[in-house]
């Protein structure tokens, strides 16, 4: 399974939520390919913010070979299953849809934990407390959905 994470810059949640996935794939012995990118351009090619890769080593996920690149429409033809952040990204992502078909691979996170409520997980970045929370919800949301996928 190829499996995108999306959020606004791809520094702080988006790659937080592809350290954790690659993570609990590997755990669990699954031939995952998992990757980020986000719909704006500002911090392509930086590193995640030092914030999650912080927060991200204190769980043992190193995050720091992963740099942040823009969401492009050919990204519908590579990736099985694509997670946004929240619902401004849904919109950014779809907006690049052509069909059906892409549009059943878009799906808010955190509704892996939340079915049909279309919760977003908040953008950490003006809040340096926020990495803890934001990390733990990508945590339960992506475990949620490798449960189902086992």
């Amino acid at each position: 399974m190829k499996i995108l994470m999306v959020c606004l810059g791809n520094i702080c949640r988006s790659p937080l939520a592809e350290g954790i996935m690659q993570h609990k794939a590997n755990e669990h012995g699954l031939d995952w390919t998992v990757d980020s990118a986000g719909t704006g351009y500002w911090h392509v090619g930086d590193l995640p913010d030092s914030r999650s890769i912080a927060i991200a080593r204190q769980y043992g996920i190193d995050i720091t070979g992963q740099r942040a690149r823009q969401f492009s429409a050919a990204d519908f033809e590579h990736f099985d299953k694509i997670f946004v952040m929240d619902t401004q990204n849904l919109r950014d992502v779809l907006r690049h849809a052509a069909g059906e078909a892409h549009w059943s691979k878009v799906e808010l996170i955190l509704n892996q934990i939340h079915p049909g409520e279309n919760r977003s997980v908040p953008d950490p970045y003006y809040d340096d407390n926020g990495f803890e929370r934001v990390f733990r919800m990508l945590d339960e949301a992506c475990e949620a959905f490798i449960r189902q996928q086992v």
